[in-house]
């Protein structure tokens, strides 16, 4: 495929890696960034993510053949309502938010008749860095990509859509926007709440420069997602907070059952579970 013009909003990891993995495959002509920091877009244009730091919202969206919304979640309903009057007929929406329910209220809230030109996403290919500085083409190379499409999308602005994170580099999947929340609330959200918790609770001790001086890979691997953005997971908590709650519940069960088993040397249910757990970890293949 070829895109003439893609505007993306927010240039950091998420978006400027769009920009980059799609200049790559020669897959789009021009790229026009926003942001809330003019720093930022200034280093995504040094850096060859952007070509023009765009100017006028209406201008820009109107003519381009992509708008990506690489913003944290809680910014897409306003963002949606700022560009809506301004699309062009031909003109798709997606983005690269890590919940979807939230997203899709916003897009019917917002978009109005506007809708059926947006097609969400949620590319499984986050880091801990974000920023412009730590964009890289290679970002969504044989990563997944989860796509929720609407009622109202054509199958073509569906497969347009599709071919976009295509040509990133992306394995592309679909999943209701319910099912989507579901599913990434046990597998992403809570372990990077139970990763932020772990670190707070240390941080929080009088002898934490201690306990720090001795962690070791354990620890590190563990902890590694509790240097993500607090705002962007904040956002994403918050808007999956039904179904992050309901993960939560179960795994203060499970907590609760290692605690039993520990205060009545119950040593017999812990191997029980550590096996249980250790053969499904073996025998899972990420891809």
């Amino acid at each position: 495929m070829k895109l003439n013009k893609v505007v993306i909003f927010g240039v950091g990891l998420i978006g400027g890696s769009f920009a980059l993995a799609l200049r790559r495959a020669n897959a789009v002509a021009e790229v026009v960034g926003f942001g809330r920091s003019e720093t930022t877009l200034e280093q995504a244009r040094s850096l060859g993510i952007i070509d023009r730091i765009g100017q006028d919202v209406a201008v820009e969206v109107n003519d381009a053949d992509l708008v990506l919304l690489a913003t944290p979640v809680g910014q897409m309903a306003e963002l949606m309502a700022r560009i809506a009057p301004y699309l062009g007929p031909h003109t798709l929406l997606t983005d690269g938010g890590s919940t979807k329910s939230d997203v899709v209220a916003a897009a019917y809230a917002n978009l109005g008749d506007k809708v059926a030109q947006f097609v969400p996403a949620h590319p499984i290919a986050g880091a801990e860095q974000s920023g412009a500085a730590a964009a890289h083409a290679d970002l969504y190379s044989g990563k997944k990509v989860v796509l929720t499409p609407l009622p109202e999308n054509s199958q073509d602005t569906v497969a347009r859509v599709q071919a976009a994170w295509q040509a990133c580099g992306a394995n592309t999947y679909s999943l209701s926007y319910s099912e989507h929340d579901a599913v990434f609330a046990a597998v992403s959200h809570l372990p990077h709440l139970l990763s932020f918790a772990l670190v707070h609770d240390l941080a929080q001790r009088d002898n934490r420069d201690v306990l720090l001086s001795f962690a070791a890979s354990g620890f590190r691997d563990f902890t590694r997602i509790a240097a993500s953005s607090p705002e962007m997971w904040r956002d994403i908590c918050m808007a999956n907070r039904s179904a992050l709650m309901s993960e939560l519940q179960a795994y203060t069960a499970e907590l609760n059952t290692l605690h039993s088993a520990l205060e009545n040397n119950d040593a017999a249910k812990l191997e029980e579970i550590f096996s249980l757990a250790r053969e499904v970890r073996g025998n899972w293949k990420q891809q």
